[in-house]
């Protein structure tokens, strides 16, 4: 506490202040005050430190404060000081490992707006994903961006992988780095696999019950597997909540620590990987050594990521304002089976393998020799050498496994190995159950009113869309595989803004012998297929 005597000073005290700060220069206060706060957020760096940064010009102290940063920034601890200038150059590694953390940190953010708006239960997550894409704002946006990040954040690390082992940079010393590699790369397809079932519609219920099933063929355990999952024999509302917690809470923490060893190892131990042809190829001896010249992180490296960033996160905007949309079907209803189900794009070279043949061999024991053996890809290839001249078997595995990778994703899609009945296959592929198709992309304006029939129907001299999709329609119907085939399209109003539309395709029945079908007054018996669906003035399917 202030006695008498310190309150008789006060008034002293504060005149003399006041006298110090006026025969001080203002802006040179205020400028030391401002360095003082700007080398605290920047871990050591003044104004012209920074100045010069993305001048380019050197460091303006000494000892360089550019060195301190990675001391005792958090962000910046991981990073190396410097470089070799071969193990920078952008086609050696197209910067993939640093794509695909940069995605990640994009995923955290925009899955931790998300999750402001959305509670994991059946009755409120599809709601609230509705809620999400129309009234939250930017909403859409964020749901875009975080769906495009985790499919580009997929393509980033396999490339990434691939990259790695066609180089040869997977060999001694990092070893335990490629693992760690493998590691990130399941942590990834399963982070994007668990976030697969949020928005509980169609597509992402009948994609999830899929993949979960192959847990039921895990030899020994896989029904306690499978109810650890789902939570239930099915899924519901204890898949739903499991699959949220994983992929906001456990996967993304796993996600971290792995990509902090990984970067660890990189950064602190062997540093990235030079080009073979500079390790070992026939190079000039000055060539070699400018190869291996130390460049520092900042401010090279690191004016050149935040140009990239800039450049990836503009790029991945406009992307989602002009043509990706994350999909959204019907509410999820386990009740219905829809058409050409399948898993997600980068997990269709399983689902090709369970159609080879028994789903405990290709959907488990099989896959789990194939994870085991990337694992240890650099203990198996004894091979000293990275140059591709020396490594003709590891680089000729390394193509037959990316040929077999996309024959195996192809015979994955519904198209291939499932039969369909010819009628419905052709009425699917222009009105599928979950998405837009060809005929609703028409637009609410362009589909026309009457009846429209294959047997007497006949192009116009200027079509226009709707007249090409019905000609392509009346083309698969007359060479489908049935006996007198016929289709119709019936339109009408319904209702003021309201389209009804019925196709439907008839044939001729036959028994088991290829002989047509009678009736018991000696007609053909006919058989039929029909859809009923409408199309509404607001439902904007032509923007889809």
């Amino acid at each position: 506490m202030l006695g008498l005597q310190d309150l008789r000073n006060l008034p002293r005290d504060f005149e003399r202040k006041v006298r110090e700060l006026l025969n001080q220069d203002l802006e040179e206060v205020v400028r030391e005050r401002l360095d003082n706060r700007v080398r605290t957020i920047t871990a050591g760096l003044d104004l012209e430190e920074l100045r010069a940064i993305f001048r380019g010009d050197g460091p303006t102290e000494k000892p360089n404060p550019r060195w301190k940063v990675h001391t005792t920034s958090f962000l910046f601890h991981i990073r190396p000081r410097y470089y070799q200038r071969a193990s920078t150059w952008f086609t050696h590694t197209f910067r993939l490992g640093w794509l695909s953390t940069y995605l990640f940190f994009i995923e955290l953010i925009t899955g931790i707006i998300l999750m402001v708006y959305y509670a994991p239960t059946p009755n409120t997550a599809y709601r609230d994903m509705l809620n999400i894409l129309s009234n939250v704002r930017f909403g859409l946006l964020m749901r875009d961006l975080h769906r495009l990040g985790a499919e580009l954040m997929v393509i980033a690390v396999f490339l990434h992988m691939v990259r790695v082992y066609f180089t040869g940079s997977y060999k001694k010393p990092r070893e335990f780095t490629w693992l760690t590699g493998v590691v990130l790369l399941g942590i990834t397809l399963f982070l994007s696999f668990s976030g697969y079932l949020l928005p509980w519609d169609q597509l992402a219920y009948w994609a999830v019950t899929i993949g979960t099933s192959m847990a039921d063929k895990t030899p020994l355990i896989g029904r306690e597997v499978n109810l650890l999952l789902r939570g239930a024999p099915d899924i519901g509302a204890g898949g739903l909540l499991r699959f949220y917690l994983l992929h906001v809470l456990f996967l993304p923490l796993l996600a971290i620590l792995f990509i902090s060893v990984h970067y660890y190892k990189v950064s602190r131990e062997h540093g990235i990987s030079l080009p073979a042809v500079v390790e070992e190829g026939e190079m000039d001896e000055d060539r070699r050594r400018w190869a291996k010249e130390r460049i520092d992180f900042i401010p090279d490296l690191l004016t050149h990521e935040l140009f990239l960033s800039v450049l990836v996160l503009v790029a991945m905007v406009i992307a989602v304002t002009v043509w990706f949309d994350a999909p959204l079907e019907s509410q999820a209803n386990p009740q219905v089976t829809p058409l050409d189900t399948k898993a997600p794009w980068y997990f269709l070279w399983l689902q090709g393998m369970l159609k080879l043949g028994d789903p405990t061999l290709m959907g488990v024991i099989l896959p789990g020799i194939i994870v085991a053996f990337l694992a240890a890809i650099p203990y198996i290839d004894n091979n000293p050498s990275r140059l591709a001249k020396n490594r003709p078997v590891a680089l000729s595995l390394g193509v037959l496994g990316i040929i077999v990778l996309i024959i195996l994703s192809y015979m994955g899609t519904p198209q291939w190995g499932i039969e369909t009945p010819p009628a419905v296959r052709i009425i699917q592929d222009l009105v599928p159950q979950e998405g837009v198709g060809p005929f609703r992309k028409l637009g609410y304006e362009k589909i026309k009113l009457g009846t429209f029939e294959t047997d007497t129907f006949t192009l116009p001299e200027n079509p226009d869309e709707f007249d090409i999709l019905f000609a392509e329609f009346q083309e698969r119907v007359r060479n489908a595989p049935l006996a007198s085939p016929q289709g119709v399209w019936e339109i009408d109003m319904l209702q003021p803004t309201l389209k009804r539309v019925k196709m439907r395709i008839t044939w001729t029945k036959l028994d088991e012998n290829g002989n047509v079908l009678l009736d018991e007054q000696g007609q053909p018996v006919r058989d039929k297929y029909e859809k009923v669906f409408f199309v509404h003035e607001d439902s904007g399917y032509e923007y889809e």
